[in-house]
């Protein structure tokens, strides 16, 4: 007769499943998706069960035993993690890592489940003696059940009573378990449904009959800022529940979050639906409670960044990606996936539509529109026909600069804070500045670990490095020439922030970015202040372009905005009018109108331009040929290889010989490098990179099959990562 066999995933960096006999006292409770403790070589490891089959187990270790009572995998998910490890090229168990709530992947789990005392009527003939008996026993009949915090908010100290009850036999006491709600302290705001506009009314019009017949359709919802994209997604949602499915809402940045969560939590919680959150802001306890939820299918809408397109949703009807050109959908380390296109294939795997919405949509979005692969769905105009903002781009070049501020703008500021009106600056470098230098050597300071200056932070008093976070002090002389003039060098938002307060003496300021968003709440403190209208003057890095929705906000000024065009890029002019679009699309949202400043040394880029004009399709014209040319996404695909070690030479040789290898064999891919990656030390890492470029991914596809041999002939110092549809190559 033939064995029960599991095929598990493994934390190791190998591609392959490993095989394991289930023992007759493990068949009932060893199921597909849930944690097993396993021997591994010498070690005991934990792992996921993804298949049972049956077979020949002579040879085969036996499981040790299971960890979970019930599966954290749902099989609609585990097809979607076995699919992304294949496409990107990672190791399934540490895809499965990457994909789970902090702790459950790792070997020592710390997330436990929080349980409480649950008391029930047990004997109702019996009378106690004491009062505070006999009410905490009528209270707890009328209720027919009763948790031990339930009990606490109409009783103080409890305890005493209750104990008794149970030694007599009145009570019987039990265990439940506890979720813990992120949502505990806040309050749900009021909402009501909008009057939607033709364009808004087309768009859902569209997008509902896929909703209804179940099937996987792709559409690219393309609305100018403020033209109500939110309330597309609520009441696409809302068509979703009435058809007893589930909805995914992805958002880029955990900033993005709150907001979102609370107009979410506005239309739907007072009809019963119960939303989940998941996004790294939250304890690992509130993730592990709301990830156990989804796959009791307790909940039906999820609301997350990046990772809760894992979410183990089984009856997914809709995926919305809000503001699906930003980058952060794409991880950077380790697991190197996309959460937009991973939404798209899930959506095909479930038989659901997925919508993408953007101001400025990313190019692989709206070249797929082009091709007709997705539905592109438009609004043109802000809701209620309020107008665009008026964009300025200030030329540098004639202005007399004292600062970080232009005359014209600092006269803008001042006439804003006159009327009581709100602003917005981005400043898209953190610290007080991004160096410090000798005035008498020219002597600078950079990271031991990173070929990258240390930026200095003023507040702090000390240099960091924003790579690897390394932290000097600031030395008082020069360790070089020991002179005494050591002077920061250029503007970043801390100095700018210092330097408002010396103009506007009067004026609230405040600063979003890393540094002051670091504990948890204070993306949410800072939003309930600007929407209170208790900060007149927001400074903050790219973060405070990313759909915020400041009623209150009339004036935007864009600093530095050369520094983001002239990154070495090839995506640098999408990004950087991606960004000033969306950066200026947050003046005059309700009031209409507002105005926008963007200072620059090259006013005439094409980029800054089509910004100036809200024209998405005049940049993309003229964008298009270069990348057509040079063969970069979209018109071709990229792999890039990335190799890293202590030491240089090694790195710089298994490079080489990778290199020589794809070279020979490869066919219609083109193999550019080795060559030192733009920051060729990280981390103490020395770095090389390989990119691979090709018209069309079957190449590329069959190439990166054929590197399992030769990786295992690298040296055990270096390692190679392989990044499928790069987006950052630094």
């Amino acid at each position: 007769m033939s064995d029960l066999i599991a095929d598990i995933a493994v934390n190791v960096p190998l591609k392959q499943l490993f095989s394991y006999r289930i023992p007759e006292c493990l068949i009932d409770s060893v199921q597909v998706g849930i944690r097993v403790k396993v021997p591994f070589g010498r070690r005991t490891i934990n792992a996921f069960v993804l298949r049972i089959r049956r077979g020949q187990a002579k040879d085969l270790k036996d499981i040790i035993a299971p960890l979970d009572e019930e599966p954290l995998l749902t099989p609609e998910l585990i097809k979607l993690l076995r699919w992304a490890a294949d496409y990107y090229c990672h190791p399934i168990g540490q895809v499965i890592r990457s994909a789970l709530p902090a702790g459950l992947g790792s070997e020592k789990s710390t997330t436990k489940i929080l349980k409480e005392p649950l008391y029930k009527p047990l004997n109702q003939d019996i009378q106690p003696r004491g009062k505070t008996q006999q009410e905490l026993l009528q209270f707890i009949v009328q209720l027919g059940v009763a948790g031990l915090s339930q009990i606490r908010e109409h009783f103080s100290a409890p305890h005493a009573a209750l104990k008794r009850l149970v030694e007599i036999g009145a009570l019987s006491m039990g265990e439940q378990e506890l979720i813990r709600d992120p949502f505990l302290t806040e309050k749900i705001i009021d909402d009501k449904c909008l009057t939607l506009n033709m364009a808004q009314s087309k768009a859902i019009d569209g997008i509902i009959p896929s909703i209804k017949q179940c099937c996987f359709s792709g559409f690219l919802l393309h609305g100018v800022t403020g033209s109500g994209k939110t309330e597309v997604y609520l009441q696409v949602v809302d068509q979703c529940l009435i058809a007893n499915r589930q909805a995914l809402i992805l958002v880029p940045e955990i900033s993005l979050t709150p907001q979102l969560v609370a107009r979410f939590r506005a239309r739907f919680e007072e009809k019963g639906v119960r939303i989940a959150v998941l996004h790294s802001g939250l304890s690992a306890g509130e993730r592990y409670d709301a990830w156990r939820e989804i796959v009791r299918n307790q909940v039906q809408i999820v609301i997350g960044a990046r990772s809760a397109i894992f979410a183990p949703l089984q009856n997914l009807g809709l995926i919305v990606v809000d503001e699906e050109h930003e980058s952060s959908y794409k991880q950077g380390e380790g697991f190197r996936y996309h959460a937009r296109d991973l939404a798209l294939v899930r959506g095909q795997q479930q038989n659901c539509p997925v919508l993408l919405g953007s101001a400025t949509p990313s190019f692989a979005s709206y070249y797929r529109s082009e091709l007709g692969a997705l539905t592109r769905l438009t609004l043109d105009r802000r809701v209620h026909a309020g107008d665009l903002p008026l964009v300025e781009l200030v030329d540098l070049k004639e202005q007399v600069v004292d600062g970080e501020l232009s005359n014209v703008l600092i006269e803008a500021i001042q006439q804003a804070l006159e009327q009581r009106e709100q602003v917005l600056l981005l400043l898209n470098r953190r610290g007080f500045a991004p160096f410090i230098l000798c005035a008498d050597c020219g002597e600078s300071f950079h990271c031991p670990n990173c070929e990258i200056t240390l930026t200095y932070h003023q507040q702090s008093n000390h240099l960091r490095c924003h790579y690897c976070d390394h932290v000097d002090s600031v030395p008082e002389c020069c360790p070089k020439c020991q002179g005494l003039n050591i002077e920061p060098q250029g503007a970043g938002t801390e100095r700018l922030e210092q330097e408002l307060g010396i103009l506007f003496p009067s004026a609230r300021i405040a600063r979003m970015d890393r540094d002051t968003t670091s504990r948890k709440g204070a993306h949410q403190k800072i939003m309930t202040e600007m929407l209170a209208r208790k900060i007149d003057i927001l400074v903050g890095t790219q973060m405070i372009a990313k759909g915020h929705d400041f009623p209150g906000v009339t004036l935007v000024g864009v600093l530095g905005a050369d520094s983001t065009l002239n990154f070495p890029d090839f995506r640098s002019g999408e990004r950087s009018f991606s960004l000033f679009t969306q950066v200026a699309g947050r003046a005059g949202r309700a009031s209409g109108g507002g105005k926008v400043y963007i200072q620059s040394y090259n006013p005439e880029h094409y980029a800054l331009t089509c910004a100036s004009e809200q024209n998405y399709h005049s940049f993309y014209q003229q964008e298009l040929p270069f990348r057509r040319e040079l063969g970069y996404p979209p018109c071709g695909h990229l792999v890039n290889l990335v190799f890293s070690g202590n030491n240089n030479h090694q790195v710089q040789i298994a490079a080489s010989q990778m290199g020589n290898y794809l070279t020979r064999i490869a066919e219609s891919v083109e193999v550019l490098g080795p060559s030192p990656c733009p920051l060729a030390r990280l981390r103490g890492k020395s770095r090389y990179q390989i990119l691979l470029k090709a018209p069309a991914r079957p190449a590329l596809r069959y190439l990166l099959n054929q590197l399992d041999g030769e990786i295992k002939r690298l040296p055990r110092q270096v390692t190679m990562h392989i990044d499928v549809d790069p987006v950052d190559m630094l």
